[in-house]
């Protein structure tokens, strides 16, 4: 099949358009003390808050939006270990079409029921050792459904696009923009918004500590496959960017940097300490880079933080934050 036409910002605006009134607009919240402990002004955009807890029904949505008769008819079918999973359920919901999706024998057992309490049938895999993709491609094939991927699909990106867009809306103009990085989606989007609006704002990606697929990608040129990384941000858990997110990343982000679990966790702490707010390990990627000191040069500016999701269980959140 021919590759997708990259999207481009009056995408993400046509995708504005379409999530007008059918997802959330998302606070941005400010605290005196977290910009204490992070040494900058620091605007979190609450996408823990969206619709199905994540950012991931911008773009669900707004893909799905776009089928045509043929595709709705035939039905939609996804790959994900949980938000792009529920995104696309509860989308595929809404619009009254069918929905499948291949998810893995260990995604959280939240993100699984949640998925299914939205009408979406779900197939298992084991992420080690089977190919999502290939699964949802043969599936696809015998049944007439349309593959709509978590990131790299220009109708997604132009609705995680939407993330930032609002975000400088609301927060005015930002020195440094930070995102959550998995395959690229929300990053994609993000530096598509931020290249319209806010063009002299430094765009920063984070990484699990233990998958920097993206960040070795864009030190050589090329997109670098990895091995499934085994991190609490089971959202970044993937192993290679998409063909249509490497380029505008590539392209547009100013670096890629990492954090490890034991920073994502006392992240967590902080967000449910500081701001009363429960958010998810891969949620709070970018926030954890920025306390920690590895997004550079911070200090006094006006810094945009993507919360991209809270969808965890409880009695594992308590597990996490509670622990010594």
């Amino acid at each position: 099949m021919p590759t997708p036409v990259p999207p481009s910002y009056a995408d993400v605006e046509a995708a504005a358009a379409v999530l007008q009134g059918r997802a959330h607009r998302t606070p941005v919240l400010r605290s005196r003390r977290l910009d204490e402990l992070a040494g900058c002004e620091v605007h979190l955009k609450a996408e823990h808050l969206q619709r199905v807890g994540a950012f991931k029904f911008r773009g669900a949505l707004t893909a799905l939006s776009a089928f045509d008769e043929r595709q709705r008819r035939g039905g939609v079918i996804a790959f994900s270990s949980g938000n792009h999973a529920q995104a696309i359920a509860l989308a595929a919901a809404e619009i009254g079409i069918r929905a499948v999706i291949v998810m893995p024998h260990d995604a959280p057992a939240l993100k699984v029921a949640a998925t299914q309490g939205y009408g979406a049938e779900v197939v298992r895999y084991d992420r080690y050792t089977q190919d999502r993709e290939q699964i949802a491609a043969e599936l696809a094939a015998d049944q007439g459904m349309t593959v709509v991927p978590p990131y790299d699909h220009p109708q997604v990106i132009a609705g995680q696009g939407t993330v930032v867009k609002e975000l400088l809306e609301d927060a005015g103009p930002l020195d440094v923009v930070v995102t959550p990085l998995g395959g690229g989606g929300l990053l994609s989007g993000s530096i598509l918004s931020a290249r319209a609006l806010a063009p002299h704002a430094r765009v920063y990606a984070v990484e699990p500590a233990a998958g920097d697929d993206g960040r070795q990608s864009l030190r050589q040129g090329r997109i670098v496959t990895i091995d499934t990384p085994r991190t609490l941000a089971d959202g970044a858990q993937t192993t290679h960017l998409g063909q249509l997110t490497f380029p505008i990343i590539a392209e547009g982000v100013t670096d890629i940097v990492t954090a490890t679990d034991d920073q994502l966790v006392e992240t967590m702490r902080v967000m449910a300490g500081v701001l009363k707010q429960v958010v998810e390990p891969t949620g709070v990627l970018a926030l954890a880079a920025v306390l920690s000191g590895a997004v550079p040069d911070t200090a006094g500016r006006r810094v945009g933080v993507v919360l991209s999701g809270g969808n965890i269980d409880l009695t594992r959140f308590a597990e996490l934050v509670g622990a010594p």
